[in-house]
This record gives C-alpha cells, structure tokens and sequence, in this order.
C-alpha cells in the first residue's frame, strides 16, 4: 500500500495521505551527541526541509535549535510516526527521546 509524504507550507508541515500531522514549533527532546553539546538536546523545530519512510517509520529532517545552548541547524533524520496498513500513527514526540540517524 503507498502512502503520500510530503512537506507543506515551505516547511511548516508533514503531510501524510494529504492530512498535516507534524508541525513546526514543537519542542523535542534528541538523542543526538553529535549536534551540540547538550547530553539531551532540548531542540525547538523552525523548518521541515524533508521527509521520507524507512520501512514502516516515518522520520522528518528539520532544521531548528537547541533551546539550552542555542546550536542551530540540521540534527538528522528523527523519527515523527509509524506507519501500519497505510495509516499514520505519531510519536507522542514531547514525552519521548528521538533517536536520531545521521545517513543522507
């Protein structure tokens, strides 16, 4: 079964299946060593720039900063939902550590 992804509103948005379900804005926490020197990058999300599926996990790369030192740009690909027969279920983003995969 395919499933549409894409990024809307020059960067506000994931779309899946035309329906917005992640947005700018929201506050989470990284588990991301190599993005700044925070042990848990409270990172605030400013742009989607893409988004893409690896295997039923669907994961966004954002641009944004960490709160806490201020280091801005691109973390990596962090997970935001999961897929399952074609429909979208999301992280609970603001209570969870986000991995984060530093691949193209």
């Amino acid at each position: 079964m395919s499933v549409s992804l894409r990024v809307l509103d020059d960067g506000a948005w994931v779309s899946v299946n035309d329906a917005r379900e992640v947005s700018v804005s929201e506050l989470w926490r990284l588990d991301a060593p190599a993005f700044c020197g925070c042990d848990l990058p409270d990172f605030v999300v400013e742009n989607v720039l893409s988004v893409g599926a690896d295997g039923r996990t669907v994961s966004a790369k954002v641009y944004g900063q960490c709160i806490a030192c201020g280091e801005t740009g691109t973390p990596g690909w962090v997970p935001v939902g999961r897929l399952s027969d074609g429909e979208f279920t999301d992280i609970a983003r603001e209570r969870v550590v986000l991995p984060v995969r530093n691949d193209s």
